[in-house]
């Protein structure tokens, strides 16, 4: 089993920013977070491509992984570090998506329940997250929040759990405490008025439980 990257994944929003998505990663760098989801997988291709370049040089400079959301192509090209597959996803898209990857690249999937999870760990992916553990505003359309024992009974599949939605200071030990290999968060970080100090308050709060 891989060791994840960091105990904070923080995932990116364009939409979200306060100021441009490059600025905001190296807050949340500064912040202590080592492992980015690029996301925004509405952008246009080049346009992606060009941000995705950025991001990986500012994330490389601080030892940190870059993940690609979706496109495992994109990820191969840039030379980041793994791709984030979208919920549903089985064991011929890993796979897919393995063999046009170096051997070290982490292969996660998006979950939104047992089913999602049984998948990625029959595909053989690195990690999952799964959402929405606590009620969110990121993540409104995606059913019932799990809660901690919705968790627990995730964790207990064999998979490294990332654990997303309402992801906060006073939630992490909960789920730290349930299972989960790292947390993931989203809004709470690309809206925050200070980023930094945001990703600082999850990190040390991971590493308190």
């Amino acid at each position: 089993m891989r060791r994840l990257p960091s105990p904070l994944l923080a995932i990116t929003d364009h939409h979200a920013c306060r100021y441009g998505l490059g600025p905001m990663v190296d807050a949340v760098l500064d912040g202590g977070c080592r492992w980015i989801w690029f996301r925004d997988t509405d952008l246009a291709p080049g346009e992606r491509r060009r941000l995705g370049e950025d991001l990986l040089a500012r994330v490389r400079t601080r030892g940190g992984h870059l993940t690609i959301g979706r496109d495992a192509a994109l990820a191969a090209a840039l030379g980041a570090d793994g791709v984030h597959l979208p919920g549903g996803t089985g064991p011929a898209e890993i796979e897919a998506a393995r063999r046009i990857l170096p051997e070290d690249a982490l292969v996660g999937v998006s979950a939104h329940g047992l089913t999602d999870l049984s998948l990625a760990r029959a595909g053989g992916a690195d990690y999952a997250t799964l959402s929405p553990i606590f009620e969110s505003l990121s993540k409104p359309g995606y059913g019932p929040a799990l809660g901690e024992s919705g968790l627990l009974e995730a964790c207990g599949l064999g998979i490294p759990v990332v654990a997303l939605g309402g992801i906060m200071p006073a939630t992490v030990p909960l789920c730290r405490r349930a299972g989960a290999a790292a947390v993931a968060a989203m809004g709470g970080l690309m809206r925050a008025p200070d980023p930094t100090g945001a990703a600082q308050d999850l990190v040390a709060a991971w590493e308190r439980t």
